[in-house]
């Protein structure tokens, strides 16, 4: 099942243009980067949770175990949000597809800040399916050609920043110790949204 779930997600990525090779690169950087967070700020707290287990449509998030640490560390997220991120920027520039992104961009941004919810003790997270359903099929629309670049580029940006970055202001007072952009409840999102898009805009008939 692992084989069989590394080539689908291989094939996702060479549909945006990418080497097998290089699929398989970005792949396991993302699943590995996951696990890596880059501190950018910290806000006090007067409680934060630590070593329990939350649950948010069907998902589990384990919260870290931290001793006396009344703060919230707010990181951004390497395989979350920076390869996601770089990789979407690579896409525009070599496909030149500014206008077709934007619109669907701007479409998956306010939906994902309409379906991010506040999880105590983990931070912001969102339903993992919704969104790259709805990237695709903006994608689909909007996108003459490429389709399968504009669905990884919105599915990833548009969650990234409706659900991550729009909602900043919602983290303090919910005792997570650390909120990661593109971590925990979000990586599924991010990471899920960005490859589900595209394989849906694949089948669907998108280039």
């Amino acid at each position: 099942m692992v084989l069989v779930q590394i080539r689908v997600l291989q094939y996702a990525y060479t549909k945006l243009g990418l080497s097998s090779g290089t699929a398989l690169l970005l792949l396991l950087a993302s699943l590995i980067g996951s696990y890596f967070n880059i501190p950018l700020a910290e806000l006090p707290e007067r409680e934060v949770r630590s070593g329990q287990v939350v649950e948010f449509f069907g998902m589990r998030y384990v919260v870290p175990v931290v001793a006396d640490w009344p703060r919230t560390v707010i990181a951004v997220n390497v395989g979350g949000a920076l390869i996601p991120s770089l990789l979407s920027v690579y896409l525009l520039l070599k496909n030149h597809i500014w206008t077709s992104a934007a619109v669907a961009t701007l479409v998956v941004t306010i939906a994902c800040h309409f379906l991010a919810q506040p999880v105590p003790g983990i931070g912001i997270a969102i339903p993992p399916l919704i969104p790259p359903i709805i990237a695709a099929t903006v994608a689909l629309l909007v996108a003459r050609t490429n389709v399968a670049a504009v669905a990884y580029i919105s599915g990833s940006l548009g969650t990234l920043i409706g659900a991550d970055l729009l909602n900043l202001g919602k983290v303090q007072g919910l005792g997570a110790p650390v909120v990661s952009i593109g971590g925990a409840g979000t990586f599924d999102g991010v990471f899920l949204t960005g490859i589900i898009a595209v394989l849906l805009a694949s089948f669907s008939g998108g280039a």
